[in-house]
């Protein structure tokens, strides 16, 4: 019994062998695809990334705005109280 399943494919070649060939080179070449598609945008976003940390690192090392223009306030006080966790009307209560 053991060599008749040896022999004997599960689908014949005559019948629907080239048709589950084609459908795995398809899925193949679908996953190749998608793979260099999440490498290029991978790529993409670690090189944003550096010019974000780049960025980052040059503002660091400036002097503060405040020490470079003393007439303009400071950087605490941009965001408006009523979009603070503790403002005016920020509890709603």
């Amino acid at each position: 019994m053991p060599a008749l399943l040896a022999v004997a494919p599960a689908i014949p070649n005559d019948v629907g062998g080239k048709y589950v060939a084609g459908a795995y080179i398809v899925f193949v070449l679908l996953l190749l695809i998608y793979v260099a598609i999440m490498g290029m945008k991978l790529a993409r976003i670690e090189r944003d990334l550096r010019e974000v940390a780049e960025i980052a690192e040059a503002r660091k090392a400036e002097p503060s705005a405040a020490e470079a223009a003393p007439g303009r306030g400071s950087q605490e006080s941009s965001i408006p109280d009523s979009l603070t966790p503790g403002g005016s009307r920020g509890s709603g209560a």
